[in-house]
């Protein structure tokens, strides 16, 4: 008798076994699947982006960057509006500056109108650089005025930006419009709190014809920048971002592999809260307008002034 009831015993403890290894390889199994689900979602998604984009990336320019300071990595972002033509001036100039150590991000605008020393040239508005040798020769001109190392380079033409917004957010960017704005500009806001998309977000952000002018425009590039790095940041984001880092690698060009740019990403986002510090160059009181037959009517600046706010705000010299 107890020798049955030992052999039940084991017998059922056996079982038990087995319905746990059978468990064991189903939640497995499940797992497997899981991953290998997102996994292929996450591959078809970076692969529609980047054939969506794969017609209209300018093409790659001669880049010698500067040799690293510190711990800080700046990024000249441009902006051109190409309309299809081989040469065009940048409509927007930025310089993202990172501090590794301490996860702070500084972006300096600059004024497209400002009178620029371009070396091989006579003096001309800052953004014809862009136009008479490209990213190189204004990456020379601003790191000659101001001495900043410049480190990478980022090109998006506009027309790429729309489409990126719109892969973003279809829905549109929440921005609080000022006034009402239409002119050359390809759309028509009105004022108030409202959802742009790509094509309206642009337009919004190269508005320029009020009394603010160019520094208005400034102001409200800079303020897109801010807009879109919270969307970014936002749960609702992170679907769409495969089909988004496609995209982007398609639409933006760099002198920085895909992989450096998911590492540059990543590093950041881990790095904590991210929160972008703006400055606009020229600086209130540093500046005053003028005129050249050659070059139209420009803004002339107190360049050692704007250069030592320049390293004060992004700690180049510490």
């Amino acid at each position: 008798m107890e020798d049955h009831q030992l052999h039940e015993t084991r017998t059922t403890r056996k079982q038990q076994k087995k319905r746990k290894f059978r468990k064991g390889r189903i939640f497995i199994l499940l797992f497997v699947l899981l991953i290998a689900s997102a996994a292929l979602y996450i591959f078809n998604e970076y692969r529609s982006g980047l054939e969506l984009a794969s017609e209209t990336r300018l093409p790659e320019e001669p880049f010698v960057p500067d040799e690293p300071i510190n711990n800080v990595t700046n990024y000249l972002i441009i902006g051109v509006d190409s309309r299809g033509e081989e040469k065009s001036r940048s409509d927007t100039m930025m310089l993202l500056s990172w501090n590794k150590s301490t996860n702070e991000l500084k972006l300096v605008s600059f004024m497209r109108d400002i009178y620029a020393e371009i070396p091989g040239y006579q003096s001309y508005k800052l953004n014809t650089a862009y136009f008479l040798g490209g990213v190189q020769l204004l990456k020379d001109t601003l790191s000659g005025m101001f001495d900043i190392p410049i480190h990478h380079y980022a090109l998006i033409d506009f027309h790429s930006f729309e489409s990126l917004i719109d892969i973003l957010a279809p829905d549109g960017i929440e921005i609080d419009v000022e006034k009402d704005m239409s002119a050359y500009i390809g759309v028509s806001l009105s004022q108030g709190v409202q959802k742009l998309n790509g094509k309206e977000l642009l337009g919004y952000a190269r508005f320029r014809h009020d009394e603010a002018g160019d520094f208005g425009r400034v102001e409200r590039q800079q303020k897109v920048i801010e807009a879109l790095k919270n969307e970014l940041l936002s749960p609702n984001s992170i679907v769409k971002l495969p089909k988004l880092v496609g995209a982007a690698g398609g639409y933006i060009t760099t002198d920085m592999t895909t992989a450096e740019e998911i590492s540059t990403v990543t590093s950041i986002l881990l790095g904590g809260g991210v929160e972008i510090e703006k400055l606009t160059i020229p600086v209130e009181g540093t500046y005053s307008y003028g005129s050249y037959q050659h070059a139209g009517s420009v803004i002339e600046i107190d360049i050692e002034q704007n250069k030592n706010k320049i390293h004060e705000f992004i700690n180049i010299d510490s």
